[in-house]
Parts: C-alpha cells; structure tokens; sequence
C-alpha cells in the first residue's frame, strides 16, 4: 500500500477550512455555512488536487487556550489532528486581519516542529503587494494568498505543501504469477450509527477505536457533521459513520442541523448496516420509532444496542425489554445486543452482530434452493384462493442483494395477501439464516397469450 502524506487543515472559527477541504478533495463532504464553530471533530478526506496522492484533515475552529466545555474538546481533537499529520496548513482570514487567537495558534504551530504553510483565505480582489503584510508578524515565512471558495491560487499551496514532504521510494512490485490462488475481494462493511441526540453514539465510537476519535460530550446536538472513520476490527475493514442526532421535526430550528439531519439520511442510505443505538434508562420514543421506519424503508441491515444498561436494575431492564417488543416489533428480524458505551461492555457482542447482519444482507440464494424452499412452505400451507382459482408459485430466484430480494413467479399471484408474503419470507429467512436484515418478496404473475384482453 502506498504511503499517503497527512494535511492538516488549522486556523480559528470561520476562516474556511471546511471550503478549502471541499475545495481540495473535490467533494460536499464537510458542512459549509456562515456560523463559526460548525465542524467540531476531525474528518478525513481523500486530496483530489495536486500531483500525488495524500490525506486532508479538516478540523473545528481552534484555541488553544480554552480551558473547559465543547471548545476544549475540540481543541483536543485539533491537538492530535497535529500530532498525526506531515505538514499543517495554518489557514487566516485576509478580511477580519489578525486575531489575538492567531497568535496562539502560530505559538503551538511553532513548537509542534512539523512544517507549516501560511495561508491567507478570503484574498481575492485585493492587491497582492500589501494583502498578506501584517501576517509576517506571525512569524511563519512567505504567506499564500488564496481564496478557498473561488480556487484561486489552492493548486500552488498544495504543492508547496506537498513539495515539504519527500517521497518515498517505490518499491518492486511482485511478478504476476498465474498459478496462484486467487485471494477473496473484500469490500468495507459501512457501518452508519444513528439514533436521537445524546444516546452514546460517539461514546461508543471512542470506546470502539481506543482512543478520543470524536468529540464526545453531555450536550445534545455535540455531533453536526457525519464523520467518516475507517479502520479494522480483528481482521475485518469498516468504515465508521458517525452521524448528528435525529431530532423531532418540530424541534428542528436551526438551519445547520437541517443539514445535519439530511446528511444523517443520506448516510443511512450510503451505509451498508445501520447501528441503532437507543437510551435503555429513556422509555422508547415516536422519534426511535420514526428513525427505524426510516431505515427499514432504506432497506438496510439493522443492528439495535440498547445502551447504557449498567444503569438499569432486573426490574427496567425487563421493562425496556418488553417497551422494545411493543414499540419496535416492526425490526423483528434484527438483533438487539446491550450495551455501555461509557465502560465498553458488549463492544465485542455489537461488531459480531453487524458482521452477521452485513453477511446476510450480502447473502447469496441459489435457485433450486430457493424454489425448494418455496414449494416446501406451500405444502404446509397453501395460499387461499381468489374466487376459483388457487395462486400456483413454480419457481424463485434472487433479485438483489442489501436488501435480499426474491421473485417468485406463478400463476394467479395477484390475490396473493400481505400476510401470505409475510408467511414466506419467514420460511426463507429460516432457510438463509437470514438474521439481521430486512427482506423483500415480490410476486410475478405469467400471462397466457392466448387470452384475450378485453
């Protein structure tokens, strides 16, 4: 694998790290919009811009000199953003000029001992010759002046970013041999963890990596963006979202978390399994409920941790069992693991259960298996019929996969009932050990051509 240079992006609230990370990995991916203190936890990105390959780390708006609350938080994560990366772009804004904060920043930047690449945002229409004069007493070298939303001079300050760190010597590939064994292609399982403001997720992220990858703090809404993670568990490739909390629609005011929400749908969408992650301590809401129709439309494979139960006595979590029953019967067919994020227990029970679930929505159905399983459930029990005639099912095959699809072809299928297809989904699940994903049973009818249509 090839070695891929770190570039962090630094500077204090609103200079445009987020549109200078979009601006260099050629995406949406980091939210934008006129509101200081938007991105919060590191995000990582492929750099699409310049002559080689490397990595772009967009980071929250920094002081280093806070001390408490959210801010600190992220100034920690901008902390070891720095520690992590070959070269730093320290990132200042021509129009509001220099800030005490800039200051600071500079002062760390200096004894951090990685390189460091002025750049003076928000230039464009202003006179090269005296733009960046006042940045000088940061003492940080030549200036680059750059406007991030209209590109102009991005290109010459990646270089020169990059121009900082050597490139590693290339090795020899190994020779094609023929007879070797094939090795199995395996993708990245994408695991989406969502659930309302405030039930652990980034909690759990945290304990999942070892190590403080997001931010994680008791106030609801700490989490805007959805930050992608990748990394290997015991053997197995993911790639972690984690997403803002899903709030009631009327209790969405904000512009920003407007976006957040539809960042949050669309990583549902994007993921392959989905981590469900519910308050065991909290009765289960229309939201919970609201969330997990919205997956199960996705398609989706579903994974539930209810968590924190170590707060729980034998008394609630019985009854946060049989709320679950009650309220979420519709996810039947998903398994519910539980959890504290805060002291780690049941990590290992959660990643097994999303690795079975991304298995068996990925799983594949031969045809005569499939047609066999199907003509063993008619046996037992038939479908009623429609005026004189009884639905007569042939064969099956499978139509897709994440979610499992299976067509089933006949005669007369159109009377068949919901509660029927429900009965044969059951019997293939059973069959395919199809545990943790939903499913979907379409019915095909064939037309006789030699009828005539009135």
């Amino acid at each position: 694998m090839a070695f891929k240079p770190v570039v962090t992006i630094v500077g204090r609230a609103n200079v445009g790290k987020s549109t200078l990370f979009n601006r260099l990995t050629r995406s949406r991916q980091a939210l934008v919009a006129d509101l200081p203190g938007l991105t919060r936890d590191r995000h990582y990105g492929e750099g699409r811009m310049g002559s080689r390959p490397y990595l772009i780390v967009d980071t929250g708006g920094f002081e280093p000199v806070a001390k408490d609350g959210i801010v600190r938080e992220m100034a920690k994560q901008t902390e070891q953003a720095i520690a992590e990366s070959d070269v730093i772009i320290f990132l200042v804004d021509a129009r509001e000029g220099l800030n005490r904060l800039d200051f600071d920043i500079a002062k760390l930047l200096r004894r951090s001992g990685q390189p460091v690449l002025l750049a003076i945002n928000k230039a464009e229409g202003m006179r090269y010759g005296t733009a960046g004069l006042e940045f000088h007493e940061l003492g940080l070298g030549e200036a680059h002046l750059i406007s991030a939303s209209h590109g102009d001079g991005v290109g010459e300050l990646i270089e020169a970013a990059l121009a900082t760190i050597p490139e590693p010597e290339i090795e020899d590939e190994p020779e094609f041999d023929p007879d070797a064994p094939e090795e199995p292609f395996q993708h990245r399982i994408k695991l989406a963890i969502v659930g309302r403001p405030n039930v652990g997720k980034s909690t759990f992220i945290n304990a999942l990596m070892g190590e403080e990858r997001v931010i994680a703090f008791d106030q609801p809404g700490t989490t805007r963006d959805a930050i992608e993670i990748e990394f290997d568990y015991k053997g197995t490739p993911y790639t972690l979202i984690d997403t803002a909390g899903l709030r009631k629609r009327g209790k969405v005011f904000e512009t920003i978390e407007k976006f957040s929400v539809i960042k949050t749908l669309q990583a549902i969408e994007a993921c392959n399994v989905v981590l469900l992650m519910l308050d065991s301590s909290t009765e289960i809401s229309d939201q919970d409920a609201s969330i997990a129709g919205f997956v199960l439309e996705t398609g989706r494979a579903v994974v539930i941790a209810m968590n924190k139960w170590d707060d729980l006595d034998s008394y609630r979590r019985e009854w946060a069992k049989r709320e679950y029953a009650r309220k979420l019967r519709f996810l039947d067919f998903a398994k519910v693991q539980t959890t504290s994020a805060l002291k780690g227990q049941g990590i290992n029970h959660v990643m097994r259960a999303v690795k079975s679930a991304h298995a068996a929505a990925f799983r594949r159905m031969s045809t005569p298996k499939l047609t066999r399983a199907i003509h063993e459930a008619v046996e037992q029990q038939q479908p009623p019929r429609k005026g004189i005639f009884r639905p007569k099912m042939r064969y099956a095959h499978q139509g897709g996969q994440n979610p499992p699809i299976v067509i089933v072809h006949g005669s007369g299928l159109d009377g068949v009932s919901d509660s029927y297809k429900r009965y044969l989904e059951g019997k293939i699940r059973e069959t395919f050990d199809l545990e943790g994903t939903p499913m979907r049973v379409e019915l095909k009818s064939s037309r006789n051509p030699y009828v005539q249509e009135k």
